[in-house]
Order: structure tokens, then C-alpha cells, then sequence
């Protein structure tokens, strides 16, 4: 099943994504809750905006490595990070210095059979980190902020090989829910 959000199509397995993080949202994330969303606006971020929630998204092409001031604000209640932190360099600063109360955010965990992924062509398409979930649970706490709840979930593939088998039985994605301790 293909949709267009703002005439980019994503597959199946981006909605599954999406909607699975929207429902984890939902547990947590009031609609009265002002989040900001790191990265630029997407499909998801749009989606989250279309179900009633208040999101901002920071600038397109802001390099949070170095400028992170944008979380030093007390505008948010929410920090969102869905699939970003892994493109930092170092995602420590910028999670220790943000004044929102709760944090959600996703990754995408390193798979034992498969490299970082790394695209050649376009910076912002490479994954400077892909954690295991006591990693990046370590960055969290070391960052003051205290796991609420968590969940893994696979990324399935209508693909045909010895991959795709493993991605249909291997986590892919790791979200977390925090709170400033």
C-alpha cells in the first residue's frame, strides 16, 4: 500500500513504523503538549500534526551537532527525536541540555548481519550510530532522563532472501519514553 504525504510516497513499512510510534506517542504525549520534533518536517511529523497534536519541527538543514540551542528553550513541554539521533556525531550534549520535561525517541538498532547504513552521496543519509538498546539507555541516564518505557519492533520485508528473513525476526527499531529525572 503506497500513500502520498506532500507528494512523497512511502511503503508499508514506513507506515507500520509510523503508526506504531504514533500509538506510542499517544500513551504518553497530551494534545495539549507543545513538542518539538528534532529534524526537518517529514511524513511522520506531518502525521502527528494531522492526528491533533502541537509540533514543531527544527530548521531543515540545522546541524544539531553544533547548534543545539534550540532545546534550551522552555516553549516545548515535549522533545521528539524519531529516528535522528543516530546521525549525530555526538547526541550527549543536546539530550543533557534540553529544558523539555519528556523525551520520546526512536533508533534504529544495530543489526549484528548488517553495516551502518551509510550513504555516499548525501550526508544527512548516514547513520553515525546505531546502538543496542543498553547503549543508548546509558546515553539516555548519563543525559538525565529516566526510561518510562520502552519497545523494540521489527521491520519487515516483502523481500526474498537471507536478510529479509532476519529483519521479519530480528528487532529493528528501539523507542523510549523519559522523563527528566
Amino acid at each position: 500500500m503506497k500513500k502520498i504525504i506532500n507528494e512523497k510516497k512511502y511503503n508499508s513499512t514506513h507506515q507500520l513504523r509510523y503508526n506504531r510510534t504514533i500509538d506510542f506517542l499517544s500513551k504518553w504525549v497530551n494534545k495539549s503538549d507543545r513538542i518539538l520534533d528534532l529534524g526537518p518536517t517529514n511524513p511522520l511529523s506531518q502525521l502527528i500534526s494531522e492526528k491533533g497534536y502541537k509540533i514543531q519541527n527544527t530548521a531543515v538543514g540545522e546541524d544539531l551537532d553544533y547548534n543545539y540551542e534550540v532545546v534550551k528553550t522552555t516553549e516545548y513541554d515535549v522533545l521528539s527525536a524519531f529516528e535522528i539521533l543516530e546521525h549525530l556525531v555526538s547526541p550527549f550534549p543536546l539530550l543533557h541540555e534540553a529544558k523539555a520535561t519528556k523525551l520520546i525517541a526512536s533508533i534504529p538498532l544495530k543489526l549484528w548481519f548488517s553495516d551502518a547504513y551509510w550513504n555516499d552521496d548525501n550526508p544527512y543519509a548516514r547513520h553515525y550510530h546505531e546502538f543496542e538498546p543498553k547503549q543508548f539507555d546509558m546515553l539516555l541516564d548519563k543525559a538525565g532522563w529516566e526510561i518510562k518505557q520502552s519497545e523494540k519492533w521489527i521491520s519487515p520485508s516483502n523481500k526474498i532472501g537471507i536478510r529479509p528473513f532476519l529483519r521479519r525476526i530480528t528487532p529493528r527499531y528501539y523507542i523510549v519514553y523519559c522523563e527528566r529525572k
